[in-house]
């Protein structure tokens, strides 16, 4: 199943997409500037910016984004009742199932048009295809757009830190990872099962026990990453970071969630050198109850 992903997500063929990203996020800044203020930031911006970057990669129409932003929304909710979590998958899989469909009668440049090719060539079938492309939509917003609304509070509370992120590329993409280490929005937990007795720290996990990494924690690790509750955007080590996961089932979109960071932030602080938070820090709403950490409402001025 990866396999039939893994040349969309390459370094190359994301690169290809960085400036269709640099102009979506130019006229979306456009779009905000023109608001009399203040003006929600994760409304106008942090959302719709992944939300455009996937439909155009997927080929999924973007007028269709409140619907599957909305799946999206109880997907991720913790708190919601099984069966409407139930009914949110089963109607993301239904609209993916139906443009599959579609992308084999009528192809584009796309990577749902990509995988009804595969489903022709017998490589996987119809509900594969749809089930994929729902992952990816679902995945491929919700994080990007916390990251981008929860790095852009980080960075406004850390004010030094904003002319490291207006440097070279450099400077910019190791910003980037320190913010993903230091966030890290994933906070369920990775659940494993031991395939054969091991120690780790002293303590022995036999085979067919279950196992739950919470990568938030490691990121936080003080054998690892000296001072790891500070914010420094010049860590050293800081690539080795978890917020990807790790190994073969590590983040198969991360070349994207990079490029998409490492051009937006840049811009924001570029564009809006006066940004501020509208309300007291104690009146940001936070999402606490949700399997992806981030920020309901961001208030903005600028």
């Amino acid at each position: 199943m990866r396999r039939t992903l893994t040349r969309e997500f390459m370094v190359k063929r994301i690169n290809e997409l960085r400036p269709a990203i640099a102009r979506l996020t130019d006229e979306l800044l456009t779009g905000l500037t023109e608001l009399s203020g203040p003006a929600d930031f994760v409304e106008h911006f942090a959302l719709p910016l992944p939300s455009l970057v996937i439909c155009e990669l997927l080929g999924v129409p973007y007028e269709d984004h409140p619907f599957f932003q909305a799946q999206s929304k109880t997907l991720v909710d913790l708190n919601a009742p099984a069966e409407e979590s139930a009914r949110a998958f089963a109607n993301l899989g239904e609209y993916l199932l139906g443009l599959v469909r579609t992308k084999r009668t009528t192809p584009g440049n796309d990577v749902v048009t990509r995988l009804a090719a595969q489903v022709d060539e017998d490589v996987i079938t119809d509900q594969d295809a749809a089930d994929l492309s729902a992952f990816l939509l679902f995945a491929g917003h919700e994080t990007t757009a916390n990251m981008i609304a929860l790095s852009t509070i980080t960075l406004l509370n850390h004010p030094d830190h904003v002319p490291h992120i207006l440097g070279g590329p450099d400077q910019v993409a190791s910003a980037v990872e320190e913010l993903l280490r230091y966030l890290s929005i994933v906070h369920g937990g990775l659940r494993r099962t031991a395939v054969e007795d091991v120690t780790i720290g002293g303590v022995t996990l036999h085979a067919g026990e279950g196992v739950i990494v919470p990568v938030h924690v490691a990121n936080r690790d003080p054998e690892f990453f000296s001072n790891p509750d500070d914010l420094d955007l010049e860590r050293a080590n800081v690539r080795q970071h978890l917020a990807f996961g790790y190994g073969i089932h590590q983040c198969l979109g991360q070349p994207l969630a990079r490029a998409e960071l490492q051009i937006v932030l840049p811009e924001v602080f570029r564009r809006l050198p006066h940004l501020k938070i509208a309300v007291p820090m104690e009146e940001v709403a936070f999402k606490q109850a949700t399997a992806v950490y981030g920020v309901r409402e961001l208030p903005v001025t600028w």
